[in-house]
């Protein structure tokens, strides 16, 4: 059994491009899954039944996962086992006709544009160090990037002439994302004036760096973003994935199509868009509520 996951994670390497992050959580629950059938007695996948599918999910409901946490490790399995018959590994599906635990709509925080305005200004951009912070959360939420797009940034990704940054995402698909006339400002001020002098001579092919040149880790943006939102004195708990999902419910608010906030945030499934559109719809209801005159 080890030897047909192995060979799954080998093709969502190699075929899917995954990242490490999304290949790291394939292979953990790969690995729960496989230790519930040996400890079972189950000793080859083409031997699981449906049967065994339901005690394996009742064993992960006993173990406390949520709805969500076991839908995403029955998405892994449904995946394990369309690869394995189509390669012929194996001859039956014992998850075809096992439903997907509904897990509710989980609607991602935002921010007000008052509070991502007010985290913007934070910075003190007469520093280096403000300059690049600033310019970091600029750009985020100028282009809705992914944190791990953010630091991974290279100097030759960013156009501030036509006003674009060009963005590695998630199974290395590459799309081109407008950014901002602030983006753009602040932005320019520190590749002019607090890149070199943060640089001191060291060459590095990143826009963002950290010491010695190196890009800067996730959990550092992360505290930077909690130290600014403390500054701005916001209340909520805030995280760099905030300012992704303010930009894309802000699009929306704004009169944005959704196919054109698909494109932007790089979802290969317009599926994934649509969970905005439901805070957009909460959005309307309150303005509705507030100024229509026979609320």
């Amino acid at each position: 059994m080890d030897e047909l996951t192995q060979k799954y994670l080998d093709y969502l390497i190699i075929e899917k491009g995954l990242s490490n992050n999304s290949l790291m959580s394939y292979s953990a629950d790969l690995a729960q899954y496989i230790t519930f059938l040996e400890k079972n007695s189950i000793h080859h996948l083409n031997d699981v039944d449906t049967a065994a599918i339901f005690a394996w999910l009742i064993d992960l409901t006993r173990k406390g996962l949520s709805a969500k946490s076991r839908a995403r490790h029955l998405i892994t399995i449904r995946g394990l086992y369309k690869f394995l018959i189509n390669e012929k590994n194996v001859s039956k599906n014992p998850v075809k006709n096992v439903d997907i635990p509904k897990t509710g709509l989980a609607l991602p925080k935002i921010m007000t544009v008052r509070e991502v305005s007010d985290l913007l200004e934070a910075p003190d951009i007469r520093k280096p160090r403000g300059m690049r912070n600033s310019a970091m959360m600029e750009i985020m939420y100028g282009a809705g990037l992914r944190v791990s797009e953010l630091i991974l940034l290279r100097f030759q990704d960013i156009n501030l002439d036509a006003n674009f940054v060009r963005v590695m995402g998630k199974g290395a698909k590459e799309r081109i994302v407008p950014i901002g006339s602030h983006a753009r400002a602040i932005t320019q001020k520190w590749i002019k004036e607090g890149r070199p002098t943060l640089l001191k001579k060291i060459s590095t092919p990143y826009l963002f760096v950290a010491r010695a040149g190196n890009p800067m880790t996730r959990q550092s943006f992360w505290k930077i973003i909690k130290k600014y939102a403390l500054l701005a004195n916001i209340s909520k708990n805030i995280t760099p994935h905030t300012l992704r999902h303010s930009f894309a419910t802000h699009l929306l608010e704004g009169g944005a199509d959704l196919r054109s906030v698909q494109t932007m945030l790089g979802h290969s499934d317009i599926s994934t868009t649509q969970i905005y559109t439901h805070i957009s719809k909460e959005y309307l209801m309150k303005m509705h509520q507030k100024y229509h005159p026979r609320n």
